[in-house]
């Protein structure tokens, strides 16, 4: 006969039980992410060409970060990227949700498919689609042309001026459909009396927005933050596809300069410093948004 439980233990297995329950699923995520991450905080610390034997050389591989002009402006692009791939589509997300959910569209689940559809095709494709559009004689040219618009008309991808915010238009593009369709799954759980009671109270569409709307869906708002922020901050493919960081350095972001260190200038104590970098200023600004965002749920 089993011994009766302890009394005042708590119920179900005992915690060690539960531990072993995780193992195997701390076993894998220690062996393909914190391992790694490890190994690159080990190798940021080296001047190491990814072949012969390396020398210790402390924190250089960081003050470069700072020193290197290159380097700065990497991490200054990835942060206007976050203008293109977090604030743009977050507003334009509200916009477009607080309208569909007020005026009840109807055939609004087909809707939310299409404005959800380029998340579900690869980045590497979205790519390729706009880097002919934005070529000398794509789409968008021929769109100016015909409109007789002709002194518009450029190489959008090799401008120095406008080669960043033309892939960040392509960010703002991908993205903007994530974040409509979070903020409408938000605003279809706020219920309708506190709309009722507003309208009591004599408030119009912009100030029920703003009374109503936009405090219920703060949840939902920084989690769409973090998502597209983290996008920003990690961007590769794009950059590698459309411009591969030019013209110059004009749209070097710290992703590509991790690879163009570490596989063609063959300096990947330096590639591992700019990628640690980049995963501190990644969990630095998740942390900040999500705090600011439970601050004001629990207001």
């Amino acid at each position: 006969m089993p011994s009766p439980r302890r009394t005042g233990s708590p119920p179900g297995e005992p915690r060690r039980i539960a531990y072993l329950y995780l193992l195997p699923g701390f076993v894998v995520y220690a062996a393909f992410l914190l391992y790694p991450l490890l190994r690159a905080v080990q190798l940021s610390f080296y001047d190491w060409d990814g072949l012969t034997l390396g020398r210790w050389i402390g924190l250089d591989n960081y003050r470069e970060i700072v020193s290197d002009e290159s380097l700065r402006s990497a991490f200054g692009h990835a942060l206007i990227l976050i203008v293109f791939f977090a604030v743009v589509p977050v507003c334009v997300g509200l916009l477009l949700a607080s309208i569909l959910n007020r005026a009840k569209v109807r055939g609004l689940p087909f809707f939310r498919t299409v404005v959800f559809l380029p998340q579900v095709v690869a980045m590497v494709v979205v790519a390729v689609a706009w880097r002919r559009i934005y070529a000398p004689d794509g789409s968008l040219n021929e769109l100016l042309g015909a409109l007789g618009l002709d002194s518009l008309q450029r190489g959008w991808l090799g401008d120095y001026a406008l080669a960043l915010p033309a892939v960040g238009f392509v960010g703002t593009w991908f993205e903007t459909g994530l974040v409509t369709v979070l903020l409408l799954a938000g605003m279809s759980r706020i219920s309708g009396d506190l709309y009722e009671a507003a309208r009591l109270d004599g408030a119009g569409p912009v100030r029920e927005f703003f009374a109503v709307t936009l405090p219920s869906v703060r949840g939902e708002i920084a989690v769409a933050s973090t998502l597209t922020v983290i996008a920003a901050l990690r961007t590769f493919d794009l950059v590698y596809v459309t411009t591969g960081g030019g013209p110059g350095n004009s749209t070097s972001v710290p992703s590509y300069e991790v690879y163009h260190r570490a596989f063609e200038l063959g300096r990947v104590g330096s590639a591992a410093a700019v990628g640690v970098t980049l995963t501190l200023v990644i969990l630095a600004i998740s942390l900040v948004i999500n705090r600011i965002g439970d601050r004001d749920t629990a207001q």
